[in-house]
């Protein structure tokens, strides 16, 4: 049911958001030389790896680690960075990962490949086992705020309580979070 789910609501949201994305493109392209896209190396089910895309904020010679990890993230951010990352319309082509089956909407955020310290803690934790969302319970709760324990504590959470009443209202809570900008650190 989660599988459909996810897989209708993310044709129509993709066709919803078309204009949207092909703006964003375009805005992208003609302000940052570069691709238009950023395909990070991402940690899916059971530890698996997968190409995730995002819309690129950082210039093309940022280091491949977590933007908390660089030493002034806001020096390799894009002139449309900042504003693509608070607004999270860096995140719209996601959809494509959850057409492909590699993403849900709702689930733990997957990890950068290198972040073997929350991919290890998920891991003892049984959270791997879990589809990484779009959103998530540690998304709605924190989200660039939180240490890794509290993430992975979240994320347990969410697999002990995961229902699709439960990703409904996590939904509703990112929308409203996303509104207001909340927990967006960079």
């Amino acid at each position: 049911m989660k599988r459909l789910f996810d897989f209708i609501l993310a044709l129509v949201a993709s066709l919803v958001l078309l204009l949207p994305i092909v703006i964003v493109s375009l805005l992208i392209y003609f302000t940052s030389p570069g691709p238009i896209l950023y395909w990070s190396e991402r940690v899916g089910r059971c530890n698996c790896l997968f190409k995730m895309p995002k819309f690129r904020t950082m210039r093309v010679d940022t280091p491949v680690v977590a933007t908390h990890l660089l030493s002034d993230p806001d020096t390799y951010l894009t002139p449309l960075g900042s504003f693509l990352r608070k607004s999270s319309l860096d995140e719209l082509p996601q959809l494509w990962s959850i057409l492909l089956g590699n993403m849900s909407f709702v689930g733990p955020r997957p990890a950068l490949f290198n972040q073997t310290d929350l991919i290890e803690l998920r891991t003892r934790c049984g959270v791997d086992r879990l589809l990484p969302g779009l959103t998530g319970w540690a998304q709605v709760n924190g989200r660039d705020e939180l240490s890794i324990p509290e993430k992975v504590r979240l994320d347990q959470e969410y697999l002990q309580k995961a229902s699709m009443a439960f990703d409904v209202r996590i939904l509703y809570l990112t929308f409203e979070k996303v509104l207001k900008r909340d927990g967006v650190q960079h």
